[in-house]
């Protein structure tokens, strides 16, 4: 998955939009960010940013999945019901049925409880998950909601930070790989990681940085010497390469 740029605007968001669905909807997400934002007004996430952010970074992990805009207004929405006054009624009545059916889906895959850890055991949730989700871009919001809670982590205790680790590790990654998803389920197992075994992680985050730093050092030898070859033998060319070996 290329790493694209952060979306931090709802105007960043429609650019973002337009660049591989021009004819989008713009108006209906435009609308459904306006709403969040009003409904979120008074809420903060935990490290202290606007609430509005999270819906933003959802929708704009959708987008990266090339998602169309009745999905997108639903990730800007996708916690008006679940933490603020907004009911499924009033999302139906402003946005239509196809975005309040995927907010109010999400809200009941949000409220499952179970009476046993044992009735959170991976393969049962993930069937759970499955059973409930008709409509498939109820999960695809779900795991965006998942990905940017994760990236954040860091901001909860260490004792939450570990069992969402944990969580995301049995269920999601899984899941993700299932719907055929690699990259999201290499993210979701990288951040899973980083938290369930910080140590380790750090470890083999330095090794990997110095292997790619000794690579680039290589790599950067190689055109050195290919571009002096070429020269002396009166070649025309441009000689580059990447992180990856090619060149």
């Amino acid at each position: 998955m290329p790493v694209l740029k952060e979306i931090n605007t709802i105007d960043a968001l429609v650019d973002r939009v337009f660049s591989y669905n021009p004819e989008a909807n713009f108006d209906l997400f435009r609308r459904a960010y306006a709403f969040s934002s009003e409904a979120h007004q008074k809420q903060k996430r935990v490290e202290g940013s606007p609430y509005i952010e999270h819906p933003l970074a959802v929708a704009a992990i959708l987008t990266d999945m090339r998602m169309d805009s009745t999905t997108i207004a639903a990730g800007l929405l996708h916690d008006t019901i679940e933490d603020t006054a907004v009911t499924a009624e009033d999302i139906k009545g402003l946005f239509g049925k196809d975005v309040a059916f995927l907010v109010e889906s999400l809200t009941k895959l949000s409220r499952m409880e179970f009476r046993t850890s044992e009735e959170a055991l991976a393969e049962n949730f993930r069937k759970m998950f499955l059973a409930m989700a008709k409509d498939i871009r109820v999960m695809l919001i779900k795991f965006a909601d998942r990905l940017h809670n994760m990236r954040t982590l860091e901001y909860l205790p260490e004792t939450k930070r570990e069992q969402i680790a944990q969580e995301t590790m049995d269920i999601y990654a899984p899941l993700a790989n299932r719907l055929g998803i690699g990259w999201l389920k290499t993210e979701f197992e990288d951040l899973s990681f980083k938290h369930i075994m910080p140590e380790i992680y750090s470890d083999l985050s330095g090794k990997v940085a110095k292997r790619k730093e000794e690579q680039e050092e290589y790599l950067s030898e190689v055109i050195t010497i290919l571009e002096k070859t070429l020269a002396e033998a009166e070649i025309p060319a441009r000689v580059f390469g990447s992180r990856s070996g090619h060149v």
